[in-house]
């Protein structure tokens, strides 16, 4: 360990699962950056929806994972691991925001060095700690995985939440036509307001009716969905020929019933789904690569926008985490970590 660097820092812990209440900020031992791995001091960490999932003892870190809370960050590089250059990217004291493999929630994280971009141009720490897991989980879904092309139909479900906002400015600058379910009218509204085509409130409308009327019966080419197991056969019905399901959560559950199978052939259907976090350092690393190259510069020029519906401060993680269960939120939830 760098003599310079604190043996201990302060970290997000708990002793069992389950709510947030059994979140803590204890004093845990400073990591060590591994071999093509660099230390970060986190500035600021981004709250996701896997992070309740671990905290509540349904989603645990795959071997080898920090066990801490946390998959994205933005901070300063303070030291490298070895097997990387003084002179490669990213450089001590450069500042990155990263997707790490857990470990975000506390004041320094080990990260791959290949999930570290750099900060746009312009951005702060709160900003680019909202970039990492919702960029890097659409471009891979929607970009690697179901291969969208300009003129796309595209449903994304929960439209208003930071995957959804993300994927609906991603889908319009990339040629996409995107549409979205939201569960309020404010909701629907923010979401039409940063370029959907149009966002079906899920709780008044039937959104495989609206996508036959919107689309003049035809459907949409790709469906990005975190609902899962109760949306399967609705999802099915909504897509065209040759269409493509990219299956992401399952909030609605892992289990569907009464799905009608002869549509995937008839149809030409692709039913997919990944999980990012446990995809090895090099395949992270192609989607860091490949979002410097076609994202970075969208975002540099304020073309699109990561949305921050709130920050809280490192002590109230707690609180943060009430509000993501909650599901009143629209954007990216922001744990400050700054002192000043």
């Amino acid at each position: 360990m760098n003599p310079t660097l604190p043996v201990m820092m302060q970290a997000v812990t708990y002793a069992e699962p389950g709510p947030p209440d059994v979140m803590a900020i204890s004093e845990v031992p400073t990591p060590t950056p591994g071999r093509g791995e660099v230390l970060v001091r986190v500035m600021a960490a981004g709250v996701n929806r896997p992070d309740i999932m671990q905290r509540k003892g349904l989603y645990p870190p795959p071997p080898g994972a920090s066990p801490l809370l946390g998959l994205e960050i933005a901070g300063e590089v303070i030291a490298h691991g070895p097997g990387i250059a003084d002179d490669a990217f990213p450089a001590i004291g450069a500042r990155v925001c990263a997707l790490s493999n857990g470990g975000g929630y506390a004041q320094y994280c080990v990260v791959p060095a290949g999930q570290c971009l750099p900060w746009p141009v312009g951005f702060d720490a709160l900003h680019a700690a909202a970039l990492p897991e919702t960029f890097f989980t659409v471009w891979s879904n929607l970009f690697m995985t179901a291969h969208l092309r300009a003129g796309d139909r595209v449903l994304v479900h929960g439209g208003s939440s930071g995957i959804g906002t993300v994927a609906i400015q991603l889908v319009r600058q990339m040629g996409g036509i995107p549409y979205v379910t939201a569960g309020t009218a404010a909701k629907c509204e923010l979401c039409t307001t940063i370029g959907a085509e149009a966002a079906i409130n899920y709780h008044e409308d039937d959104f495989v009716a609206r996508i036959a009327e919107l689309t003049d019966g035809r459907g949409v080419d790709i469906i990005l969905d975190m609902v899962g197991g109760v949306y399967l056969e609705r999802n099915l019905r909504c897509l065209a020929p040759d269409g493509r399901l990219v299956i992401i959560a399952l909030q609605g559950g892992a289990r569907a019933e009464n799905v009608g199978l002869a549509r995937i052939m008839t149809r030409r259907l692709v039913v997919t789904g990944t999980t990012l976090r446990p995809r090895d350092t090099a395949y992270k690393a192609e989607i860091a690569r490949q979002l410097h190259q076609h994202a970075w510069p969208l975002l540099e020029k304020k073309t699109i926008c990561p949305l921050i519906h709130a920050t809280f401060p490192f002590a109230q993680v707690v609180d943060a985490h009430k509000l993501m269960e909650n599901g009143t939120h629209s954007g990216k939830i922001i744990l400050n970590l700054q002192t000043s």
